[in-house]
Parts: C-alpha cells; sequence; structure tokens
C-alpha cells in the first residue's frame, strides 16, 4: 500500500542518504559494465555463438567442456597433411611442414591464452555477479522493505495524531 500510494504521489517517501544513493548507483553502474565487458570477453574468446551456447550448458551441469581444437591447430594440421601429400622432400612440401609446426605453435598459445584468460579474468567477473551481486540486490530489497515499513509507520503516526488532535478541538 505504501509503495503504490508513494507511485501515485499520495504518500510521503523517506529519501536515502545522498551519499548511500551515490553509491547505489555505483554498484548499478559496475554491474552494467561488468555484464558487458563479461558478455564481449566472452565473445572475443568464443566467436561461434553455438560452441558458446555448448560451454555454458557443460558449465551448468558441471560437467568438464571437452577441449576443442583452434582454427590454428586445424590449420597447422591441414598443412601437415598437404605436405606429406607433397612430399616433405619438396620445397613447398618443407615449408608447407615449417608454417604448419609454426601454425600449431599458434594454436596452442591461442588454446593457453583462452585458459587463462578464462581463469584469471572471467571467474572473477562471474563470481561478483553471481556472490556479490545477488548479495547487495538482497540487501537492497531488505532496505527497501524496511524504508516501506517506516514510512507506513510515519503516515499512521501523522493520523492518529491528527485524529487526536481533532477530537481534542470537538469537546
Amino acid at each position: 500500500l505504501q509503495f503504490t500510494e508513494e507511485k501515485l504521489g499520495q504518500a510521503e517517501k523517506t529519501e536515502l542518504d545522498a551519499h548511500f544513493e551515490n553509491l547505489l548507483a555505483r554498484a548499478d553502474c559496475t554491474k552494467n559494465w561488468t555484464e558487458k565487458i563479461l558478455r564481449q570477453t566472452e565473445v572475443l574468446l568464443q566467436p561461434n555463438p553455438s560452441a558458446r551456447v555448448e560451454e555454458f550448458l557443460y558449465e551448468k551441469l558441471d560437467r568438464k567442456v571437452p577441449s576443442r581444437v583452434t582454427n590454428g591447430e586445424l590449420l597447422a594440421q591441414y598443412m601437415t597433411e598437404a605436405a606429406n601429400d607433397f612430399g616433405p622432400g619438396t620445397p613447398y612440401g618443407k615449408t608447407l611442414i615449417k608454417v604448419g609446426e609454426t601454425q600449431r605453435l599458434l594454436g596452442a598459445a591461442e588454446r593457453e591464452f583462452i585458459r587463462s584468460a578464462s581463469i584469471s579474468f572471467l571467474t572473477p567477473l562471474r563470481n561478483f555477479l553471481e556472490g556479490d551481486w545477488k548479495t547487495i540486490s538482497k540487501e537492497r530489497r531488505i532496505l527497501q522493505n524496511r524504508r516501506l515499513d517506516l514510512d507506513a509507520c510515519k503516515a499512521r503516526l501523522k493520523k492518529a495524531k491528527a485524529a487526536e488532535a481533532k477530537a481534542a478541538v470537538t469537546p
């Protein structure tokens, strides 16, 4: 009732401290930017949307995500196979083997980068959103409910004082 009356402009609302309001605004801003950064980093690390969905499902089911061959590793495999077809002794075959080995190393480095970025960067962001932010939201709801209770009590007290003053004036 208090919430509805406040929204309709029929009841007074106790304002929170300006510093506290600033903290709430900063918390909201932090949450929004953290979500955006998390999503975009996931897109950067895994551009394939269906692979991201698959990884998300594995994570929610508490299963180990199967290791995926990176594009660099796949290209290295193709180059090595092509070199074997052309003959490792031919100039083209030798070049394909060298470039293929380099691509394999690049693919392995990419895999390690994705793994370390996920552990060192994404995990803390997720921990904030799934842990700290949920706590902040819960405490904010509790504070809002307490403020509504306080304002409702103030309104009842005001009505009681008005009725008491009216009864004292009217003999």
